[in-house]
């Protein structure tokens, strides 16, 4: 059998931009979470909130190195699969993520020894201002890159000349039509992921007796979090989908599997969409709910699938994933309120209601998954939306070199995700709480520093 090297390069990226995101969605509100405790503890100076600092700051560590090494490995994909983007865009990618460089990434650089290694020696002023910083410096990152991956969405303020992109109008590049609902959607979706994270962790140790001082203290706070930013999102996608639905009719219609424009679209529920029939098998449908969650209106009209001919989505790939990414994001509004109800009446949570926690420490990473799935795999056939398609950037390379190449970055990114989170495990499974006490018994010394 043949192998096709366009399709090999495009799963190639999609297996590492995949892996890179796992980390990011992490660290980004992991950083945030943690300049809390830091905050927390520097104005109380209960100790339990230094407590839940070291121990989270290992993960947060671990999380952020596999984060940049990730995405190095994934920027040489430019070089490597698809020259032609950088000679297409790149007077705009370039400058967009040289910003990422100059204002995010050597913010986190210059600040990440401090918050690391610097708790006993710089003055606990400055250490809650260097954890302030890296986590406005992941936050900056995301920012730069999203506004890059949005306007390969929705381009605007450029100028096409021969072939390739001229920058026009910086300020409708960075802000162009998607950004600022995607940027909401993606950083609550960074919150919620390491809410659950830290909800996950701590519930499974409390489940398993290995819980400290500041472990039922780290799970509320987990829990509270969830509680205002899953509900939140469900706003944010919204906005979202309605104004995508406006710059990319085609990506909706591939989340619905709508086939042909019509008023009053039902709601699908389950189905297998069928490509070469050009219909639904299996349907289950709400009447009209279609048309009701994507234009507000029961008779609003949504674009089919045939009025884009060739120049469409994957519709099953994106149509499941999408319904992957709302099915455990409403999951975590209920197990998120279920468990806050809880702590709200002064209760202690159940074992039962330990093991779901634990069971969901990783449903962030599904739900990101999906929803960044249906975004960049319901963007094709296009790199930069209407106006560029993939296939005419990619490198001219043979189909066994990038499948050889394809199964190598497999291979390693299995065992660095294994390694990832048997780590996490190993640093779970110890009274790690119990050491911190052992190691900083007493917070004057800090303080005379």
């Amino acid at each position: 059998m043949e192998l096709d090297p366009f399709v090999l390069a495009r799963i190639q990226f999609a297996a590492n931009i995949s892996f890179h995101i796992l980390f990011p969605s992490i660290s980004i509100g992991l950083a945030w979470i943690l300049f809390y405790f830091r905050y927390q503890y520097h104005r109380s100076g209960d100790q339990a909130w230094d407590y839940a600092y070291l121990f989270w700051v290992k993960i947060f560590a671990l999380t952020f190195a596999m984060g940049v090494v990730s995405g190095i490995t994934m920027s040489f994909q430019f070089g490597t699969n698809w020259p032609g983007f950088t000679r297409t865009t790149g007077n705009i990618s370039g400058p967009l993520l040289g910003y990422e460089v100059l204002t995010a990434f050597f913010m986190e650089a210059s600040f990440l020894g401090i918050m690391l290694f610097g708790r006993k020696r710089v003055s606990p002023r400055v250490h809650v201002i260097a954890t302030a910083l890296v986590a406005v410096g992941t936050s900056l990152s995301a920012f730069w890159i999203l506004s890059l991956n949005s306007w390969m969405q929705t381009p605007a303020g450029y100028e096409l000349i021969d072939g390739k992109f001229y920058a026009a109008d910086w300020w409708a590049i960075i802000f162009n039509p998607s950004f600022p609902y995607r940027l909401a959607h993606v950083m609550t979706a960074s919150v919620i992921t390491s809410a659950f994270l830290i909800m996950g962790v701590s519930a499974w140790r409390m489940f398993n007796s290995l819980d400290g001082p500041a472990t039922a203290r780290v799970l509320k706070t987990g829990v509270v979090i969830a509680m205002i930013a899953t509900p939140t999102q469900l706003v944010l996608g919204d906005l979202h989908g309605l104004n995508t639905l406006k710059h990319q009719p085609a990506k909706i219609a591939a989340m619905e599997a709508v086939w042909e424009t019509e008023s009053g679209v039902p709601f699908t529920l389950f189905a297998w969409p069928n490509e070469q029939t050009r219909s639904n098998d299996f349907a289950v449908t709400l009447p009209k709910l279609g048309s009701l969650v994507l234009t507000h209106e029961l008779d609003g009209t949504v674009q089919g699938l045939n009025d884009f001919k060739d120049k469409h989505p994957p519709v099953a790939l994106v149509f499941w994933s999408f319904r992957v990414m709302v099915g455990v994001g409403l999951l975590m509004i209920v197990v998120a309120w279920w468990a806050g109800l809880t702590l709200l009446r002064k209760r202690a949570l159940s074992h039962s209601q330990l093991l779901v926690l634990s069971g969901m420490t990783f449903a962030g990473w599904v739900a990101t998954l999906a929803g960044w799935w249906v975004t960049e795999v319901g963007r094709q056939h296009y790199i930069v939306y209407g106006l560029v398609e993939t296939r005419e950037v990619v490198a001219d390379h043979s189909g066994g070199m990038v499948m050889t190449t394809l199964l190598a970055y497999l291979l390693v990114y299995a065992l660095l995700l294994v390694a990832y989170v048997g780590a996490i495990r190993y640093l779970a499974s110890k009274p790690a709480e119990s050491l911190a006490l052992l190691q900083y018994p007493d917070r004057s010394a800090e303080g005379s520093r």
